[in-house]
């Protein structure tokens, strides 16, 4: 797919990223991780018909469900001798209205940053899962968290795995909370989840780098998809093309077709590991004419200090099957009561 054909927008940034894979990578294996089956299908078989000959498999899971992520875990594991990549795609953002003299500031001093982050364009709502977890927070943060956890010792045995985070622009240091890191209290549950990832990603190099793996961010910039397309209907988008095309002039996220919205996911594939700036975000961006290219954004972040013992530090708990949360810590309790701690340690000096 090399063109922005627009029967192909809606088609998002993950089956691009896959379209994309399987025609640098002769020999790999994808393996579509999604929640709804008939789409997935349905995506499965658009892959095939564009590289007949590739292997292309499927496995069902829901990322806000805990229970469905740990039974997924399995899967791959039972399924796969190995991981290469590892893309931490899936995530919602839920709206309830737009906050339409915030838009109208596009035209003012501000436009290129509101453009490039949509910060206060958007009043956003959440829900809670049926394990009680913040649905925003659990969908774009906590099923990814908990995923790599079950599949840690895993990872480490395949060596030189990269894991890379679909992050945004839009993450603001500002909107975390590490003493409500659900987001319960908040107003911003869509930065406040990908201000995480970002701290998150930092965190495992930290911890996993000697073992051989890998994790960075990337930001596909502003691309039409399902995402979009839920807050304003697809055709007004298209009729705005030409209006965000312009306005490349000034901000160069304004990627808007999916393949290029995954420019950045591809691109950090073909890295050697250990060149990746952990603390740094990698973006999909295009140049006037529509040219991709990388940018860099350095990734920012906060840390709790702990009342008890002074560290700084913030704590994510995985246990099993029951979902609880208190301020800042979040567990998934096993039925036998086993806990296994995940400390993200010396953020401060980011």
């Amino acid at each position: 797919m090399h063109t922005d054909h627009l029967s192909k927008l809606k088609e998002g940034v993950g089956l691009s990223l896959a379209d994309r894979l399987l025609t640098e990578y002769r020999n790999l294996h994808i393996c579509l991780a999604c929640r709804n089956e008939g789409r997935a299908e349905n995506a499965q078989h658009k892959l095939l018909r564009r590289h007949p000959g590739a292997s292309v498999s499927v496995i069902i899971v829901d990322v806000s469900s805990v229970k469905s992520v740990l039974e997924a875990a399995e899967r791959i594991k039972e399924k796969f001798q190995k991981i290469d990549f590892l893309y931490l795609n899936a995530g919602i953002m839920k709206v309830s209205s737009i906050n339409w003299s915030k838009v109208l500031q596009i035209f003012s001093k501000d436009g290129a940053k509101i453009l490039s982050t949509g910060w206060g364009v958007l009043n956003h709502i959440d829900g809670v899962t049926d394990e009680g977890l913040q649905e925003v927070f659990a969908t774009n943060l906590f099923g990814h968290f908990v995923l790599v956890r079950e599949l840690q010792d895993y990872l480490t045995a395949s060596g030189n795995v990269k894991i890379v985070w679909t992050s945004s622009q839009n993450a603001n240091a500002g909107d975390l909370n590490y003493e409500d890191v659900q987001h319960r209290k908040g107003r911003e549950p869509y930065s406040s989840s990908k201000q995480a990832s970002d701290v998150l990603s930092v965190a495992l190099n930290e911890r996993l780098n000697k073992q051989g793996v890998y994790s960075t961010v990337t930001c596909p910039g502003l691309v039409f998809s399902n995402l979009l397309f839920g807050i304003l209907p697809s055709l007004l988008w298209i009729l705005l093309l030409p209006f965000l095309f312009f306005m490349r002039l000034f901000v160069s996220n304004l990627t808007c077709s999916p393949y290029k919205g995954a420019e950045s996911l591809v691109w950090t594939s073909k890295q050697r590991s250990e060149s990746l700036d952990s603390r740094v975000k990698y973006l999909s961006n295009c140049s006037v004419l529509g040219k991709p290219f990388i940018g860099q954004e350095k990734v920012t972040a906060l840390c709790w200090a702990s009342p008890s013992s002074g560290k700084k530090s913030c704590v994510l708990t995985a246990r099993r099957r029951i979902a609880c949360t208190t301020y800042w810590r979040t567990c998934i309790r096993d039925s036998r009561g086993d806990t296994e701690i995940y400390t993200l340690p010396s953020l401060w000096a980011l």
